[in-house]
């Protein structure tokens, strides 16, 4: 399975036929396109209806994506939402999805800081509520690697999980691209590969602190650090080896074929002509 990655597309009002050369290679390249949120700019339905067409007009596998917060500025994520997926964009908002043996977890994602810097909920009430968002997307997070089944796993994000890919972007912004929160999940429900974006000046690869593979891939960023190549990540996941269960099934099956007695041809009698 050859995974494409990108987000922070940030389609405008004006940008009809500006996306299409950019994401037409995917075709060649990938068999599903991930998206990681910012997908619109101004998070409006006429900037949703101009990416779906863009997406129509040169994309032929399938979409799989999570809103970011520009998405959400005008308050028409729902309608967002809903043209996309009109359009055969599954966008995952704390949903388990299977596409080709591989589980896809995916929720938005929040702010809140790394490490030993991430925000406590204590003090004022708002404080608090904005700790909550980040522990619910935390959450969403968690109940959709829970639900995931399959061998091969991945997590699909706009805000990072790590502080290692938004290095880059000035010190004074970390806080406000992603937390440890996001983390948390990633090593109780191991995964594969993390896909973010959101941080546009970071860096393109990181870990988590259990050795999971992160990877931005905002759309600028990309087209910044790599301006000869199509602005998408491409990871190939190997084929999965077989479970345990799976081996032992596939042996007992052998050796029960080996026990069977061979087959003898005996003529055909009256009742077995047609």
């Amino acid at each position: 399975m050859r995974l494409a990655a990108a987000g922070d597309l940030h389609v405008k009002k004006t940008s009809q036929g500006a996306l299409q050369p950019l994401l037409a290679p995917v075709n060649d390249h990938a068999d599903v396109l991930l998206l990681c949120g910012d997908l619109t700019d101004y998070g409006l339905r006429e900037e949703a209806a101009i990416l779906a067409k863009e997406l129509n007009a040169a994309v032929r596998i399938p979409v799989v994506a999570v809103l970011g917060n520009h998405d959400y500025e005008s308050g028409q994520q729902e309608e967002v939402c809903r043209i996309l997926t009109d359009a055969g964009v599954k966008i995952l908002d704390g949903e388990a999805y299977e596409i080709g043996g591989v589980g896809i977890a995916g929720a938005k994602g929040f702010s809140g800081g790394f490490g030993r810097a991430t925000l406590g909920a204590w003090g004022e009430q708002a404080t608090k509520r904005y700790v909550q968002e980040a522990i619910d997307e935390a959450l969403k997070l968690e109940g959709a690697l829970a639900r995931l089944r399959t061998r091969q796993r991945i997590a699909l994000l706009h805000y990072s999980p790590i502080r290692g890919t938004v290095e880059g972007e000035p010190l004074d912004i970390y806080a406000y691209l992603g937390t440890s929160r996001l983390e948390e999940p990633l090593n109780r429900h191991p995964v594969d590969v993390v896909f973010h974006g959101h941080a546009h000046h970071g860096t393109p690869e990181g870990r988590t602190s259990a050795g999971t593979p992160v990877y931005n891939v905002a759309m600028p960023l990309l087209l910044q650090r790599y301006p000869d190549r199509p602005p998408f990540r491409v990871v190939e996941l190997p084929e999965a080896p077989p479970s345990e269960t799976e081996a032992a099934l596939s042996i007992a099956r052998q050796t029960a074929s080996s026990k069977q007695p061979p087959l003898v041809e005996r003529p055909a009698g009256p009742s077995d002509r047609h």
